[in-house]
């Protein structure tokens, strides 16, 4: 019997690409995460991605949000939180272990577990230790899924600001003075660590910036000017990271660099030029977040010294092995040098922060943006690569 005047069942359309955000997390950094991933949700087109929202509380629960980005952001000087975002007190969203199985869940406690659909990549807009540590980006490997930013190492290495100094030294990049107290050297003899601090001031004069090894957003860090403020300053930094860094005032101005990975590799954005907030003493996180301190876009350089900081922000994404994007912050002495400072691979990326607006000023918008990196990550595997 011939079919040839049958009605023909119609193609069902491709299904579009779903992208996972997830944001929140368990690190000081919460609130802005909370913040960028708003900020995603409204540039992600959706004409091309379904989006699901998936956020992380401060206790470390999984839990489906509200596709409401207007509700994420920083309200009378107070960041947003996951926990006012979330569906439910209890609920928690379940990711696949098996890699041959992409389908999300959804369970509440006495209730039937909710399939949620297959998630193809996720792009995690986590700052901080338990997100962009390599912590999730281990848990995403395992699962098979597909992720925007850096793998394992290369987010632990980028997380971590001593090892990140000892890579970046190793290949050969200028990094400042600097000296690591460890929690078993505190646990050990406190006033021997403590010394090991001050003999770092007699060497390398006040101030000094006392930092938690393993945080981001300026959180934690003091500038200490003199040997008074010294144990407040450990202290602070040490809510947050039990490993302190303190490193040496550099004289010089703050300039930053954004890498975007393209079909052809990675490429560095126009820099920026980071100016002493009048209201700060230095550009710490009311000042990037709360006041939100312009940076200058374009930084005002030479055209060699342009060229100059664009390449070493790639070999720095390059040192690290980096993936998708990295924001690379360095001072530009005042003997003309340039002197890395630390990279982040999941910098602020809030429209007001500087990757973006560094991108922006290099012609390419934050949608754009945002749809390059989902592309990037959509073409890898996980595991080896």
């Amino acid at each position: 019997m011939s079919t040839e005047n049958l009605p023909q069942s119609p193609e069902q359309p491709p299904r579009k690409p779903r992208v996972a955000v997830v944001f929140g997390g368990r690190s000081s950094e919460h609130g802005i995460s909370v913040v960028t991933a708003g900020a995603v949700l409204k540039a992600i087109d959706r004409t091309k991605y379904d989006v699901l929202p998936i956020g992380i509380t401060q206790d470390g629960r999984w839990a489906l949000t509200a596709d409401e980005p207007e509700r994420m952001a920083i309200v009378d000087r107070r960041p947003p939180s996951v926990d006012a975002l979330a569906e439910s007190d209890e609920g928690g969203v379940i990711l696949p272990v098996d890699p041959a199985n992409r389908e999300v869940v959804y369970s509440e406690p006495g209730s039937v577990p909710k399939a949620l659909g297959e998630v193809d990549v996720v792009f995690p807009v986590l700052h901080g230790p338990y997100g962009e540590d390599g912590t999730l980006q281990g848990l995403l490997e395992l699962s098979g899924v597909p992720y925007v930013g850096s793998g394992v190492l290369a987010s632990a290495v980028g997380q971590d600001k001593e090892y990140m100094k000892r890579v970046f030294t190793s290949f050969g990049l200028k990094v400042g003075p600097y000296v690591v107290v460890r929690p078993r050297e505190w646990e050990r003899d406190e006033s021997a660590a403590r010394k090991k601090i001050v003999d770092f001031a007699g060497e390398h004069g006040w101030p000094l910036f006392v930092k938690p090894a393993r945080a981001g957003s300026s959180i934690g860090i003091t500038k200490v000017d003199d040997l008074s403020g010294l144990d407040g300053a450990i202290a602070e930094a040490q809510l947050h990271d039990p490993k302190i860094l303190v490193e040496a005032a550099l004289r010089g101005r703050e300039i930053e660099c954004g890498v975007l990975e393209f079909e052809d590799g990675p490429r560095a954005s126009a820099p920026a030029e980071i100016p002493t907030p009048e209201a700060h003493a230095y550009y710490d996180f009311e000042a990037k977040y709360i006041d939100s301190t312009p940076g200058i876009v374009p930084a005002p350089l030479t055209p060699e010294e342009t060229a100059e900081v664009q390449r070493l922000a790639v070999d720095a994404f390059e040192a690290a092995s980096c993936e998708g994007l990295v924001r690379a912050d360095f001072f530009l002495t005042e003997d003309g040098e340039f002197v890395i400072n630390e990279i982040n691979t999941m910098p602020g990326f809030t429209p007001i922060s500087m990757y973006p607006q560094m991108w922006q000023a290099s012609g390419v918008s934050y949608p754009e943006l945002v749809d390059r990196l989902v592309q990037a990550a959509l073409g890898r595997s996980t595991g080896l690569r």
